[in-house]
């Protein structure tokens, strides 16, 4: 019975068309219109319930009165059907209402919705660009994306039921009392005005106090995160205590933060607390009075003093709700801040799918500053450079010429501040970048894995590959004699053997196999390597080489590397300084032009000069 409620609402049945649209209400109202039938449903149940909750004091008077005007033996023969009606409606239909608000809550509300708000927030959030993750905590953005889900599911429970139980609660009890004697309703009329007047002073700094606390939390979370996953730099440099001060101060500011919004909602909760006591003595007092003086019957006193004092019961579980229902509200706007967010760098809508023929790449009149002006020009000023199909092309300069922001262009990390990148004639900018970053395999110096096992990574690039294919792209990568000699901390071995978070479990140089043998299995037609060998060992280096050499064959290719022995063999070496390019050419020709390559040489090859020339032109 459970899985068949379950089964109504499937979380990840289908990729979201679009992204939450700016704003609380459109930002709820974007989640909740996708099971409005869920919406509706809570809705009415909870109404129901809320009305046969306030026929409980009424039934408690209408015995009383039964009692008090009929005979012990006669009150059962004359009475039976109206005292059987208020027994199946306590005894039967609230049961029912209350296990349809169970089973729309607990088995389809708090898992099914609340996971398709976390898995819908995932999917817009990882196809955010690159620039998005690298301006804030991975963990404040995980919190965000994990915590507004459970958030907004509480907050639209308990504001259904509260509602409800205000609205319905509250209009019968005066409807029903005022129909007793007008005067009973003085005493919750005041309770009422009383309540509306606190409520409009209180929410709006509630939920401004549960914002910044829900703000606070979202940076703590980001904080402890950021330290755990710099660990080795934190035990390398001996800075635990620099980490705890660094985690203790956003502690202290989300105390603060959470000392603020608790002191309002002790305010809250002591006021009701006297409103309450004075509603209760209130009606209690004038009920005694009525009857005393003859204007109702003893049923009256029944019905009116359970009333109130139900109201007050209902009063405190609607406060603590709105406190809670605000404190959510503030989770859900924290959320907003990575979730609501326009996407930046989005495909145009007219964007196709890259068709690679040959692999001609070609700059045109290239621009770049990252948007800030450090120099005049910008990082890359006026690239012009055309990369025929299967020419292999390394890029040298030295640090901060340009060459990783190249790459980085190539990919579609950024967008240009002027002219554009054009591969096989279609520019790069109106194609999917999916579609771009399919036809383009990279291995970068700083190598991160997931942590997953290593078959798992290597088949990254190719998803569906076989244990064959990637056995064969572990051995091209000289990795396949390490990986069968791995062992994990849960007695996985060789390839289904766990790598860590970012592949710590790993030597920079196995990281880096690992990574070459994701790219031969990948086999795209344009390769790019980002100093692919620098965390190998000499020996490694000259096996995988030889590898590489057949990877390149019919392929572009774009090398940069600080170690100048491993391209100089490249067709062609393109030397970049200042954000230009100043020399280009064979390795031999840049020597014999003694110009910024050739010092970059001579410096790195320690003055011997003419001898390492002989043998890299050999």
């Amino acid at each position: 019975m459970f899985r068949r409620f379950e089964a109504l609402l499937d979380p990840t049945a289908a990729e979201p068309a679009q992204p939450p649209t700016a704003g609380l209400a459109r930002f709820y109202w974007h989640y909740i219109r996708q099971a409005r039938w869920l919406a509706v449903s809570l809705y009415i149940v909870g109404g129901l319930i809320a009305v046969l909750d306030t026929m409980i004091p009424t039934f408690i008077g209408r015995v009383v009165s039964l009692v008090s005007t009929h005979a012990p033996d006669l009150l059962v023969r004359e009475c039976w059907r109206e005292l059987l009606g208020m027994a199946l409606v306590l005894g039967l239909v609230r049961p029912l209402g209350h296990f349809a608000h169970t089973i729309i809550v607990n088995q389809v509300i708090n898992p099914s919705f609340t996971n398709l708000i976390r898995w819908q927030n995932h999917w817009h959030v990882v196809r955010q660009s690159w620039t998005f993750f690298q301006n804030d905590f991975a963990g404040r953005v995980a919190n965000r994306v994990m915590q507004t889900g459970p958030a907004l599911r509480e907050s639209l429970v308990m504001a259904f039921d509260a509602a409800w139980y205000i609205i319905v609660y509250g209009g019968s009890a005066l409807i029903l009392l005022g129909s007793l004697n007008w005067r009973l309703m003085l005493p919750m009329a005041m309770w009422f005005m009383c309540y509306i007047a606190m409520l409009i002073y209180l929410v709006p700094r509630l939920r401004e106090r549960s914002r910044a606390v829900s703000e606070k939390r979202s940076t703590l979370i980001g904080r402890v995160v950021d330290s755990y996953t710099n660990i080795l730099t934190v035990k390398l440099f001996a800075r635990a205590r620099d980490e705890d001060a660094f985690v203790r101060d956003s502690i202290d500011e989300h105390t603060a933060a959470f000392r603020d919004q608790s002191r309002l909602s002790s305010g809250y909760t002591i006021i009701l607390s006297f409103m309450n006591s004075s509603l209760v003595v209130g009606t209690a007092t004038i009920a005694i009075w009525q009857w005393s003086v003859g204007h109702i019957a003893v049923g009256g006193v029944a019905t009116a003093i359970p009333m109130s004092w139900q109201l007050t019961n209902i009063a405190g579980w609607v406060a603590r709700s709105i406190t809670a229902i605000f404190e959510n509200i503030g989770t859900v706007q924290d959320g907003m801040r990575s979730i609501d967010v326009p996407r930046q760098m989005p495909d145009p809508p007219d964007a196709r799918e890259l068709v690679v023929r040959g692999g001609e790449i070609r700059f045109e009149d290239l621009h770049f500053d990252y948007g800030r002006h450090p120099r005049p020009g910008g990082v890359l000023r006026g690239i012009d450079l055309t990369i025929a199909p299967g020419e292999r092309v390394g890029l040298v300069g030295p640090s901060g010429a340009g060459k990783s922001t190249l790459v980085n262009l190539l990919l579609h990390f950024y967008n240009p501040g002027r002219g554009r990148i054009v591969i096989d004639g279609q520019d790069i900018g109106t194609v999917t970048q999916e579609s771009l970053r399919t036809q383009i395999a990279m291995v970068t110096q700083d190598t991160s894995l997931l942590h997953r096992s290593i078959r798992d990574n290597i088949s990254y690039g190719r998803p569906g590959a076989t244990d064959a294919m990637i056995e064969s792209a572990a051995r091209q990568a000289e990795a396949h004699e390490f990986i069968i000699g791995l062992e994990d901390w849960h007695e996985r071995r060789g390839y289904d053997s766990h790598v860590g978070e970012r592949g710590v479990k790993l030597s920079g140089g196995q990281r880096q196999r690992v990574a070459l043998a994701r790219v031969i299995l990948k086999n795209a037609p344009i390769l790019v390597l980002d100093e692919a060998t620098s965390a190998l060992d000499s020996e490694v280096e000259a096996a995988i080489q030889s590898q590489l050499d057949g990877l390149m064959d019919g392929r572009t290719v774009i090398a940069i590397a600080h170690r100048l022995s491993t391209i100089a063999r490249m067709d062609r070496l393109i030397v970049l300084d200042g954000g230009r390019i100043v020399e280009t050419g064979s390795h031999a020709a840049l020597l014999a032009r003694n110009g910024v390559y050739a010092r970059l040489w001579y410096r790195q090859s320690g003055g011997f000069a003419p001898a390492l020339a002989n043998v890299a032109a050999n």
